[in-house]
């Protein structure tokens, strides 16, 4: 329409008009448009509901392009009304069916898009019906059978523990009662039930509030140890002191005890039997090797397989909130890019912080105050300074020969007749057998070697009287040397420094004490040093500070001005698989060298320990029992030590105090008065004539 004049605004507005004629050129372009715009209107009356199905039949009527145009776009709702209005300015037929026919398009992308999420949607729908539909179906039958269900059960039976709980904090049960209204929601399918399940499953069985009574009568308890330990008063000593203090306390509390000790001394059974003594449950805990954090605190439960660290699970296998744990060879925990596992360490073994522990499974504080945690290693230098700190350390050296008869005797031969089948009056072992095996088939400071060679002497005999050969066996020298073959370990101190320019040392290892032999050899050369047996640093810069004294004291060996600068040195220290370290093997660094240049052999029957400085002085060094102990074995009758050490010596067993002569040594002189036989350094000897003729073969070879 066309608006022609203007009328009246009063008493209300007015107009004339003109209708515009439509421009159609009744090409074969526009019939083929108006069949494309009927086809699309029919698709959208199939796809859009609102449109009634009769409209289909009257727009295929239409014979008029026009009206076409004009009743399609008067029954689609979603057309715009700026777009109704550009169609109805539109004179050229053939124009307007195009732009209808765009709409259409639009409309038609629109609808089925709609149509296939309706479809989705539906489907799942149907897919979640199906599945009620069957559970319902399911429970109908499992009542109609006199059968439960087992996700109503289960949910039933973790429902039914949480409320039978006591002894559960109020800020573990909120969380807890949180977790199980939300797996009561979700569906047994869900990936997060079974997530739920085993956290609440976890939690549950756990010892909440649950203890056991100690019993803390020291008359019993020091029954108890002298009942499964030989000797080692000192140590049951101390522990009775503990419990002592526990006992006037009310409460097992106070430092972490750790035992520090050779391999096979009695650490981890020291451990049960505080457990015994006290009425508790005992668990053992294995570090050596651990090297990931988790493993102590736990895996968070966003990982799958997400479970609690072993502290945890200790307790859970426990049953109770304060047992004994002995978490076994603490030094030996490592640490990499996983975490630093002796780090985790620190909050469980403070009493100050361990009673909120918290693990990352669990994400709970849990109570760790009551329990009563031992500790075992074979040496403290690789324990972390602040992890020591929180420990109290008692220190369990090796055994003496009599010890370990009477540990034979009472505890090691019983323990293996009964595990070779045969009765104490089947098999005849005397006393003097019995030291044969500890002298010369075993060299420990423990007693596990010494248990492997009396099962070994239990196996034979068992098999002569399985045979019917004997009903009782005796065994004689002759027999044990048949059954356990020749000697394994001999007197080989006399041998060894039988010839000038070896020292018998004493070293303190993680496996006890032992004897080390250090040799001495010149030839020709340039004043050079080569130290050689898998030293440490500290060991080779002992070796270099003991040559340098004794080349700043030249004069007193009697050689010519130049003999260092015309001959190398070369000190070597045998089993050189083994790594050796340490200052304490300096003046037997410095005897071996004295040794060399006086051509004179140490005393067979030394044995020597201490640091030396460049002044001739002699430091104290430690692990003064365990030296001790490995000379009594390896047959030594006299020890040097430095001077600030002779009150180690009290601390000896009798036996050792009877069998070792202990010298004590100020400065390097003390120690070669007792080294060699001839006198001290102040006693002018005649030049080695060896060592001279090295000296002029070196010079006339330049």
């Amino acid at each position: 329409m066309l608006l022609t004049g203007r009328g009246n605004a009063e008493p209300y507005l007015t107009a004339t008009f003109a209708a515009l004629p439509d421009v159609s050129a009744g090409t074969p372009e526009l019939e083929a448009l108006t069949r494309n715009v009927q086809g699309q209107f029919a698709q959208i009356i199939g796809l859009a509901p609102y449109l009634p199905e009769e409209l289909q039949l009257a727009v295929a009527n239409v014979e008029d392009a026009s009206t076409l145009c004009h009743l399609v776009a008067s029954t689609l709702r979603t057309i715009s009304t700026s777009e109704r209005q550009e169609l109805l300015e539109m004179v050229d037929v053939e124009q307007r069916l195009r732009r209808i026919s765009g709409i259409l398009s639009r409309e038609v992308e629109v609808f089925e898009l709609g149509s296939k999420i309706q479809s989705q949607v539906q489907s799942e729908m149907e897919k979640g019906q199906r599945e009620y539909f069957l559970r319902q179906q399911l429970k109908a039958i499992q009542q109609e059978l006199g059968e439960s269900d087992p996700e109503q059960a289960e949910f039933a039976e973790l429902r039914e523990r949480f409320d039978a709980l006591v002894g559960l904090p109020d800020e573990v049960r909120t969380p807890v009662e949180r977790e199980l209204s939300r797996l009561e929601r979700l569906p047994a399918s869900s990936a997060e039930y079974g997530v739920i399940r085993t956290y609440v499953d976890w939690i549950l069985t756990l010892p909440w509030g649950q203890t056991t009574d100690d019993n803390l009568d020291l008359d019993h308890a020091r029954a108890v140890l002298d009942e499964e330990h030989f000797d080692l008063d000192k140590v049951k000593d101390r522990i009775v002191e503990y419990l002592a203090v526990s006992k006037l306390r009310n409460e097992i509390s106070g430092q972490i005890l750790c035992f520090v000790g050779p391999p096979g001394v009695g650490k981890t059974s020291l451990g049960q039997s505080i457990a015994r003594a006290l009425g508790r449950e005992f668990v053992r805990i294995a570090v050596g090797g651990v090297r990931d954090e988790p493993e102590i605190r736990g895996h968070r439960r966003t990982y799958v397989g997400a479970m609690p660290g072993t502290i945890i699970r200790s307790l859970r296998d426990a049953g109770s909130l304060n047992p004994v744990i002995l978490i076994d060879e603490i030094d030996k925990m490592g640490s990499d890019f996983r975490g630093d596992p002796a780090s985790a360490m620190l909050e469980v073994l403070d009493p100050e912080q361990n009673g909120t522990f918290r693990d990352h499974y669990l994400d709970l504080p849990f109570d760790l105050s009551k329990v009563l945690f031992i500790c075992t290693a074979n040496t403290v230098d690789t324990i972390p300074g602040p992890l020591l700190d929180r420990m109290d350390t008692i220190s369990l050296s090796g055994y003496t020969e009599t010890e370990k008869l009477g540990i034979a005797k009472r505890h090691l031969l019983p323990k293996q007749l009964v595990a070779n089948g045969l009765k104490r009056s089947q098999l005849s072992l005397s006393d003097a057998m019995l030291r044969t095996i500890i002298r010369e088939y075993t060299h420990e400071a423990g007693v596990r070697s010494l248990e492997r060679r009396l099962a070994d002497v239990c196996r034979k005999a068992a098999t002569q009287v399985a045979k019917g050969k004997t009903q009782k066996t005796r065994v004689d020298d002759r027999r044990l040397r048949d059954w356990l073959g020749t000697r394994r370990y001999s007197g080989e101190v006399r041998k060894r420094t039988s010839q000038p320019g070896v020292a018998t040392g004493l070293a303190y290892t993680a496996a006890g004490g032992d004897v080390l032999f250090i040799e001495a050899a010149a030839y020709p050369g340039k004043g050079g040093l080569t130290v050689t047996g898998q030293l440490g640093d500290v060991m080779q810069e002992s070796a270099r500070a003991a040559l340098s004294w004794v080349r700043s004291h030249a004069s007193l060996f009697n050689i010519a001005d130049d003999w260092f600068a015309n001959n190398d040195l070369h000190i070597h220290v045998p089993a050189g698989a083994i790594p050796k370290d340490g200052p304490s093997a300096g003046v037997t660094m410095a005897t071996a060298i004295a040794s060399l240049l006086r051509e004179e052999p140490v005393a067979a029957d030394l044995g020597m320990t201490g640091e030396i400085t460049l002044t001739g002085l002699v430091l104290p060094i430690g692990g003064v029992r365990e030296k001790a102990l490995a000379a009594q074995r390896a047959g030594l009758r006299r020890i040097v030590l430095p001077r600030e050490n002779m009150g180690d010596v009290d601390d000896l067993t009798p036996e050792s105090r009877g069998s070792l002569e202990f010298i004590p040594a100020d400065t390097i002189a003390d120690v070669f008065a007792a080294a060699f036989t001839q006198g001290s350094l102040r006693q002018v000897r005649p030049r080695p004539q060896r060592l001279e003729r090295q000296a002029a073969a070196a010079s006339s070879n330049r």
